[in-house]
Formats: C-alpha cells, sequence, structure tokens
C-alpha cells in the first residue's frame, strides 16, 4: 500500500513505482481529513487520473452518516474538547490518518511504502502494527530502523555472516566478509556498519537482508520474490521535482512562488513566498510566512482556522492569528523573511527555492503522513 498525502513525495513515489516497478500491484490510498489546501485536491485528482488507478479514500468517520460534525477533523476536534492540536500533542495524524489505515488492513500484512528521500534523516510517523512492514525507495537503505537493527546485531552475525558467505560476489566478499565480522561497539557503531556494507554493494545487502526476512514474520520475507532487492537508486528533491513534471502531474501549485511587497531601510523590495508542506491549511508546523501566504491569497482558509482558536488554544505558542494578521506584524514577518531569505541565498551562492523547501522541512514534518 502507499499513502498519497497530496504532497510532492508520496505522488513521485506513485509514479516512479508505476513507471519502474509495474509487476508491484499497488494499492494507492488517502486519508482525507476535509482540511487540506484545493491544491491538495487538485494533485490528488491528477495522480488518480496518470495511475489509471483510483486512488481509495479511508476516512476515520463519514461525515454523512457517523457524525453530526461536518470534516473528520472537527469530529475529532470535539472528542478532545477543542484543543488544537500541536507538535506535543499531535493528535491530527493519528486519528485522522494513522488509525484509518489500520483499520482498513486489518491483521493482514502489509507492505507500505514511504516516500522519504535519500536527502532525509527520518524515519517518519509510521505504523509500529507487527503487520506492517515499511519500505523506503527512494533511499539508499530501504529497510526501516527495526529490521536494521535486528539483521545486524551481534548475537546475529553468525547468520549475517552465513548469508553473505552465500549470496556476495566473488570480488567483493573478502571485502564484505571483514565488514560482516567486525561486530557493533562504540568504536564500530550500527550505522557505520550498515554505511560500510552498503558501500560495498547495496544489492548484495538487500538481498542479505530478504533472505534474513525469509525466517521472520516481515511481510516482505513471505513473498517469493521482492523486486525492490536490486533497487539501488538513492532519490533527492531534484529527482522528485523531475519525476512530477515529467510525468505531467507537475509541482504542487502550493510551490508557486507569489510575490510580496515589503519596506527595508525607507525602500520597497520585492520578495518571494510560498507554502513549503502539504498537509492541512492550518497545520501546525507552518512558519510565520506561510501563515501570512493563506493570509493573503487564501484569506477564507485563514479566516477558519481563526475560527478555532479560543482562550489557550491557539496554533501558535507565542501568538494568535488575530495578532499575527495585523498590518504591522504582516510586515515584521516579511522583512524577517525577505532578509533571511537573502542571507541563506548569499551563503548558497543563489536562490534556489528548492533549498528554501529543503530548509523548511527541518521544522516538524515535511509531510504528516504515514
Amino acid at each position: 500500500m502507499l499513502g498519497i498525502s497530496g504532497g510532492k513525495d508520496s505522488a513521485a513515489l506513485a509514479l516512479y513505482l508505476k513507471d519502474r516497478h509495474p509487476e508491484i500491484d499497488v494499492e494507492y490510498y488517502t486519508c482525507d481529513t476535509g482540511k487540506e489546501l484545493d491544491e491538495t485536491y487538485e494533485l490528488v485528482e491528477k495522480l488518480n487520473s496518470c495511475l489509471g488507478k483510483n486512488i481509495k479514500q479511508i476516512m476515520a468517520v463519514n461525515p454523512e452518516k457517523d457524525t453530526p460534525h461536518k470534516t473528520t477533523f472537527d469530529h475529532f476536534l470535539a472528542e478532545y474538547g477543542g484543543y488544537l492540536p500541536s507538535s506535543t500533542a499531535r493528535w491530527c495524524t493519528k486519528k485522522l490518518k494513522l488509525e484509518p489505515f489500520e483499520r482498513y488492513i486489518g491483521d493482514e500484512p502489509t507492505i507500505s511504502y514511504v516516500g522519504i528521500r535519500g536527502d532525509e534523516e527520518r524515519e517518519g510517523y509510521i505504523s509500529k502494527k507487527p503487520n506492517v512492514q515499511s519500505i523506503f525507495p527512494f533511499r539508499r537503505n530501504i529497510w526501516s530502523e527495526d529490521v536494521i537493527k535486528l539483521v545486524l546485531a551481534n548475537p546475529n552475525m553468525e547468520d549475517l555472516i552465513g548469508l553473505y558467505n552465500e549470496l556476495a560476489p566473488s570480488h567483493l566478499a573478502n571485502t564484505i566478509l571483514d565488514i560482516a565480522e567486525r561486530p557493533i561497539s562504540k568504536e564500530f557503531t550500527q550505522r557505520q556498519k550498515l554505511d560500510a556494507l552498503l558501500d560495498c554493494s547495496i544489492s548484495t545487502f538487500n538481498k542479505v537482508v530478504f533472505e534474513y526476512l525469509k525466517t521472520t514474520e516481515y511481510p516482505v520475507g513471505k513473498l517469493d520474490d521482492f523486486p525492490l532487492v536490486a533497487n539501488e537508486d538513492t532519490l533527492k528533491i531534484n529527482d522528485i521535482f523531475s519525476i512530477l513534471e515529467d510525468s505531467g502531474v507537475g509541482i504542487p501549485a502550493y510551490y508557486d512562488k507569489k510575490k510580496y511587497q515589503v519596506e527595508i531601510d525607507g525602500e520597497v523590495q520585492t520578495g518571494e513566498y510560498a507554502r513549503s508542506r502539504s498537509g492541512c491549511f492550518f497545520c501546525f508546523y507552518q512558519q510565520k510566512i506561510e501563515w501570512v501566504w493563506l493570509y493573503e491569497n487564501h484569506l477564507d482558509l485563514f479566516e477558519k482556522a481563526q475560527e478555532y482558536e479560543k482562550e489557550g488554544y491557539t496554533w501558535m505558542e507565542e501568538e494568535t492569528l488575530e495578532e499575527l494578521a495585523k498590518p504591522e506584524r504582516i510586515q515584521a514577518i516579511k522583512r524577517e523573511h525577505f532578509l533571511r531569505t537573502k542571507r541563506l541565498s548569499k551563503k548558497r551562492n543563489g536562490n534556489s527555492w528548492k533549498d528554501e523547501v529543503l530548509e523548511a522541512e527541518g521544522v516538524g514534518c515535511a509531510s504528516c503522513f504515514i
């Protein structure tokens, strides 16, 4: 299964698997919160047409049947007594996306393909159910942390060495076995051992892991073969945008740069802003400039987000949306964003908006999706 969040990475992964591994029968799904941007719904619709396969709608509750509230978000907000989600109480992803997914698959062995890129250092918000195994096709290491920890554990070293003896190419055998036989320690960490084995041969490492998983209850181990064993791709942000552009689906429209005016030292300057992530229009991980973008480009949605705020319950810890929307505050946010972008541009020797997306992804989550 592959979850479509409406963001760039999951969309690109769906297209990548369709093109590179059509033999994998992937089931695509999405969990609608009822609070997405119009641009997000447009991307999902384009992708649905391009894949030639319906993207299944998995809902936490059916607003038309199961609840008096208009959207699934509003239903759970009421259950939480009006307590808005935040980085310290991230109930939205759990209730609106993770739990509906887990309820849908039940206890069936499930492989979940996750669009975390090769230039990201995170595992993602993924299911911990024992019947679900996450695979990361864009990364050099396609396996999840729990699998790596199991396969490379010192007590399992004999099995690891045996599999490498069987599967390693003859010209690499001595080098690989030297690494495989070295125990993990403070001086030689799990990450160092993983990187050393991948440096020797990614596909051989994948074959070893696949054969090892056949001795476990992991879903991939139940397969006769697994096409991604031969995968040696590492896809980064430029590759993601290329996949979307080449497919005709295109870049999510919320990435389109829009110009704004701001006064700096008595002179009017022109800056550019856009949204850096998919997800709900009121996502609490947004930067201040993204709230300004929402205010100036989707005032109706900004006002809806503002309606949710009440004393003690705000999207930002230190500021309400009413305060942020004041003209002098908007100018201050634009000024700070303009100057920061200029500093970063000099540091990068260029003004790549893709770099800005990468920097924004460092704050919170890039996409609230499993």
